[in-house]
This record gives structure tokens, sequence and C-alpha cells, in this order.
């Protein structure tokens, strides 16, 4: 029953042990059959009768044994043509077969599948021997073996059968094709013999425990490779496996069947990368832009990108996209900043990429230069020597690169509102895949996005030093002589990535050798709040030269930012007169200042609150404390002292215990401030001063 390649060679993993004369177990499909024997001698009397014989024709051998056959199992009608024949038989030793209807024991007929063939004993006498079957169980039997023998040769499906020491017994065209081998190079061989692939190790042990378990392993293991009679494209085969058993439940071996679901893997992959694209690009929109900074930003895009989708990622940005007011470089060279450089894991070839904070003159022939000057992205699925050579700065670095591995590269522009502000380089080295065009896609899109956000944050950075230069161009200088006080002071502006504000401080020569001490915030940032806090400053010192009382300072103060849209603020307004020793406070909505008397421990001063410059309507109140030589009068902005993790009392009290210092220079006492009680997650700004009260000298002292 060999067909196309499908052979039956045997169970020999099972049958072996009958050959050598050891009791084996009968077969199932001869007792499917249940072939009846009976020997008739030459007469044609039954000499031997079989149990099978007595199931298929109903008598029993003692009512069989010593009958003429054609009597007892013929009807009347066939006893000619039956006679016949025997005595053909019997004459020439020619094999007759064919089916005939049997008489059996309770009158009805059977339709028998019948060989009879003539015997010779060793005294020279013949026999007859007739074996004998039901014939529609034959019939049955002989469809089902066609069938299957048809479908398993013509099947697309590979098929092969391995006995229980997992050596192939049949295989069909199908399964030659998909391994590339002949029927009868796999005949009698071991499975891996032929399957050597380590990746076969995994499908092996799958057999043994079908054949141990009888369980079926349907479809659970999945082989992607090449196909000898396909080998430029990429196939996946599912295998099935099936514990093979007689009737009888005798373990026969195994059924393999291998089907080709290329289509469906591709369409599954399909599916992964999509969602793998998808959870990407939304992986960045969450993580990319998370700060108004640059760097922060560009270091956000390369860790998003590796090692995700990349084994090594670059980001440059144009200095001159950095600086406004840096020139354009000329066309046949262009200066990159390095902002980030991130691998997945160490490789020399992270060594070919700029450093980050390093400026690099980029030439036209370089693959980045070429994407920034033409804004389309540049992508090399499988780079060469040259490729490298264009993609590395210098000789060396294209040396890295190649040690490195790097075999796929792709450069995306940074396009912000239509300008190329400078790219992302990304390149696979451990990662086996090229880059492709969905890849891109992908790189494109967090390009894109990483692009508005450091177009955003150079923005910013320019609007905010424009701001921070004017509110540095709006704060005083020390006057050199202060008749009986000490100042010192500090501003630091807001942090990096956010607007700077209206902190302020000031301090004001009065007449009579008096002094004002101003320190004021209006609420709001930017460029705004800095120009608010300049026409209250400038406000202040106008009302200073009238010599009037601090509440009413702060009275005129109120009424000016109640006509300012959108503005309030808070004010701290003290005049110290050296002559009396006196200093005379009002507030306007502003945290208490700290006093530090000599010998003693600093404490908060008790004032009237007063409601900020703005609310108007709400009158001042005007507190006169004295300050001996060495007190310290300490005031500043909530950017100082308020945080959002840290209650507000916690951080006055710290305030004091930093104050507590008997002796300590005004100067390092604002540095120890700042660095104390500064935290990372106060983004405001701070202005802070302090004064000491001094012995007063007897020299007359003019206004200014």
């Amino acid at each position: 029953m060999r067909e196309a390649g499908w052979s039956p060679a045997g169970f020999g993993g099972t049958g072996s042990s009958g050959a050598q004369g050891e009791s084996s177990q009968p077969s199932g499909l001869m007792d499917l059959l249940g072939v009846a024997a009976v020997l008739l001698d030459s007469e044609g009397r039954i000499v031997l009768w079989s149990p099978q014989a007595e199931e298929l024709y109903g008598y029993t051998a003692e009512e069989a044994l010593g009958q003429y056959a054609a009597q007892l199992l013929v009807h009347e009608e066939h006893w000619d043509w039956v006679l016949k024949t025997f005595a053909e038989v019997m004459e020439t030793g020619q094999v007759w077969g064919g089916a005939f209807p049997v008489r059996c024991k309770d009158g009805g007929t059977r339709l028998v599948e019948l060989r009879n063939m003539r015997l010779l004993d060793d005294r020279g006498d013949f026999y007859a021997l007739g074996l004998g079957t039901d014939s529609p169980t034959l019939r049955q039997v002989e469809r089902d073996v066609a069938l299957s023998t048809r479908l398993i040769s013509q099947s697309p499906i590979g098929i092969a059968i391995l006995d229980t020491e997992l050596k192939y017994v049949a295989v069909n065209p199908a399964l030659e094709r998909m391994h590339g081998v002949s029927a009868q190079d796999h005949l009698g061989r071991y499975y891996r013999e032929v399957m050597r692939a380590e990746k076969f190790e995994a499908t092996e042990a799958a057999m043994r425990q079908v054949l141990k378990t009888g369980v079926p392993l349907v479809e659970q293991s999945t082989i992607v490779g090449r196909a000898p009679a396909d080998p430029d494209r990429e196939h996946a085969w599912s295998i099935s496996l099936y514990r093979l058993e007689d009737t009888q439940g005798r373990v026969l071996g195994l059924a393999e069947l291998v089907t080709d679901v290329t289509d469906r893997y591709q369409s599954a992959q399909e599916a992964t990368d999509t969602r793998r694209r998808l959870t990407l690009v939304a992986d960045g929109s969450a993580r990319i832009g998370t700060t108004l900074e640059v760097d922060q930003t560009a270091w956000e895009l390369a860790d998003v990108t590796v090692p995700a989708l990349a084994d090594l990622a670059a980001v440059d940005v144009l200095d001159s996209a950095l600086d406004s007011h840096r020139p354009a470089a000329r066309d046949s060279l262009a200066l990159f900043r390095a902002l980030a450089v991130k691998a997945a894991y160490p490789t020399e070839a992270e060594e070919a990429a700029d450093p980050p904070g390093r400026i690099a003159a980029y030439n036209t022939d370089r693959l980045a230069a070429q994407c920034v000057r033409t804004g389309r992205p540049v992508l090399i699925p499988h780079a060469d020597a040259d490729d490298l050579t264009r993609i590395a700065r210098d000789a060396h670095a294209a040396l890295m690169l190649t040690r490195g591995g790097v075999h796929s590269y792709m450069a995306v522009p940074l396009t912000a509102r239509g300008t190329v502000l400078g790219f992302l380089g990304l390149a696979r080295a451990r990662d086996p895949r090229p880059f492709t065009d969905d890849d891109l896609a992908i790189a494109s899109e967090l390009a894109s996005r990483a692009a508005v956000c450091i177009d955003n944050a150079c923005a910013h950075q320019c609007m905010r030093n424009a701001a921070e230069t004017l509110q540095r161009s709006l704060l005083p200088e020390h006057p050199p002589d202060l008749p009986g006080l000490q100042v010192a002071s500090r501003y630091l502006p807001a942090q990096a990535a956010y607007e700077v504000g209206g902190d302020w401080y000031d301090v004001l020569p009065l007449e009579g050798g008096k002094t004002a001490l101003v320190v004021g915030d209006v609420m709001g940032s930017g460029i705004e709040a800095a120009a608010t806090m300049g026409r209250l400053r400038a406000a202040t010192a106008a009302f200073a030269d009238l010599d009037l009382e601090p509440s009413q300072v702060l009275q005129h103060l109120d009424a000016i930012t109640s006509r300012l849209e959108q503005y309030i603020a808070t004010c701290l307004y003290a005049a110290y007169d050296p002559h009396r020793a006196e200093c005379h406070i009002a507030n306007a909505g502003h945290l208490p200042p700290a006093l530090v008397p000599v010998g003693q421990h600093p404490r908060l001063l008790d004032l009237p609150t007063g409601t900020p410059l703005g609310v108007g309507g709400v009158p001042f109140e005007t507190t006169t404390l004295s300050l001996a030589p060495g007190d310290q009068l300490v005031l500043y902005t909530d950017g100082l002292v308020e945080t959002r993790h840290h209650p507000i009392d916690e951080r006055l009290d710290t305030l004091l215990h930093l104050l507590d210092a008997p002796g300590s220079p005004l100067e390092e006492t604002c540095d120890r401030l700042l660095h104390d009680l500064r935290h990372p997650d106060n983004h405001d700004d701070v202005a802070l001063l302090i004064a000491r009260a001094r012995r007063r000298t007897p020299d007359t002292h003019r206004r200014r």
C-alpha cells in the first residue's frame, strides 16, 4: 500500500519480538475481520474447523467436522458450480477467491469473502483450505483504507506515523516537501535524526508525553522556519500529535500532523505588531514632554525608543534651534548639539554617538545632515560598510558601529511647525530584525511629538530668559552705606521649565538717615507678572519719598494694584529709623518677618496680617518695634518656605532653627537659608532680605 511516498514500513517497535518466537499480542485488524479457517480433505469433507468459523457460519465444530462442506454450507442450487470449482482447485492448485453466499446454521445466507487453496501434507495427500470473512465488513475496511490512503497521500497537511521508539513508519508527500527529505530517508530513522534543529527538542519531548499519557497535543506547538520547497519565504507550521492504538488498546505509536499556518501566523504577528505600535505610541504620548526642559525631553524620547524599538538611540538638535541668537549653519556644514544617547546594553556602538552636550559639525554627506536638510527620514534596513561610514562621524566611529554589530539604521527628523530642529537616530545590532516601514512610522510619530515638546521648551526658555532678565533688571543694588544698617539679599528665579514670578525686594534710603525695607510677591508668573512687579516697585519708591507711614504706603499701593486687571500682590513694608532704633512695619497679606534679637532665640513677628494689595477697601496697620544693635530682621517671600509636601508651620519652624546661629555673617546666613530651605519640588522664585541693626555713627547722612 505504498503510494507517492506513503510507505507502510510496519511498527517495528512493537512487533519485533514476535519474530524471535516469543509471544506477541494479536493484530487488531485480524480480530476485526474475524477470518475463519476451514480445512477439507480431498473428498470435500470437513476435517478442521476454527472458532472463527463457528462464529461466522454458526455451526459448532462437533456439528461441522466430518460433514461434506457443500451439503453443510452451500445452497442446493449452487452445488454443481461449487463441486466443479472444488475439483479445479484440487487438480490444478490454482487459488480461487471471491464473494460467495454461504448457508448458515439458521438457514439464512451470508455473503462471505473466500479464499480457497490446495494444501499438500508430508505424505503427498491434498487438502483444501478455505479462509473466509464477512464480505460487507471486508468491503468497509477496504473502503476505509482506500479513503485514508487517498486523503493522506493528497493532503496538504504533512502526516507522519512513528512507532513507540519515535522511528518513522510512514510519511506522506506533503511532509516530504516540508522537510525536504524523501520518504525513503525518513523510514526507519529516529525523529531527531531527521529533525536535528534545537527547536525540535520540545516537539520530541511532547511526543514522548503523548505516548505516555494518550492525551493528544492539538496545535499547541508552532515552528517557524523556511521550507526547502520555498526557501525565500518564512513559514509557520502547527504540529498536532495523537497516540495510535489498535482495537485491543495496544499502543502502536503516534501520528504527527503538520499544518502550514503561515497566513494565520502572519496575521497574528501583524496584530501583535499593531498592538505593540499603539502601545509604544501611547507610552510615548504619556512619557515624552513631561517638563519644559529640552534635555529632559530628549532623554524621554530615547527612553521610549530603547529597547522597545531600537538597540541604540541618539537625539541631536541643531545648535541654532536652541539659541535663536546664533546664526544658522552654512549649507555645507550643520552644527548639532547631542542631547541624549541611550543603549539597551553595553556596546561599542554607543561610542560612535556624540556624547550629550558636545557640539559636532556634520558634513552634507552624513545621513543625519541629509535627513535634517531634506526634512525626510532615512531608512536603511540592511546597512553595509559604506552605509556605516555615512552614519558615523568619522572612521573610528564607523569601526565602533561595525564592532557593535549595527546592521539596520534610520534617522528621523525632529520637525515642529514646519521647521526641522534636529534628528532622532536609531540603530539595531543585537535585535536581528531589520527596520521596516512600520518601525519608521512609529519613530516618526514619536519624533514628531518630541519635536513639538522641544520647540515649546525652546520658546518657553526664550520667554523665561526675557522675563528673568527683566526681573533682574528691576531688582536693586544695595546702597554702599546705610545709616545704622547692614543689609544682605538674594533673589533666585523659578527653577528650570517653570515661569519666573513677580517676587521682589527693595532697599530705599529715606530722609533723615532712615531706610525702607520692602519685600513683595505679585501672584502669577511670566513677563506680565515681572512687569507688574516693576510698576509696584516704582510706585513703592515714589510713595516712600513722601515719608509716609508704612500703612499709608500700602494703602496707596493697594489703590494702584486694584486698577491692574487680574493681579494681586502681597507686600511687607518696613521703615527703620536709626536715631530712635525703631522699625515701623505694615503687612499686606505677606508671611510674617522673623526677628533675631541678640542673645535670644529667633521668633516670627506677630503683625496684623492685612489683605493682599489689590483687594481694596481694607485699612492697613503699622506696628512699631525696637531694634538693638545686632538685632536682625528677616524678610522673605513664600518661595523660600512653602512646599507641596510639608505644612507651612513646620517650614517656618525650620526657618527659625536655621536663623538661630549667633554671630553668623549675613551673606553666610542668606546662603544657608537658600541651601537648606529651597526644596527640589518648590518651583517658585525667592526673594530674601536680611537687615542687621548696628550702632549709629555720628556722621550726618543725607538722602541719596
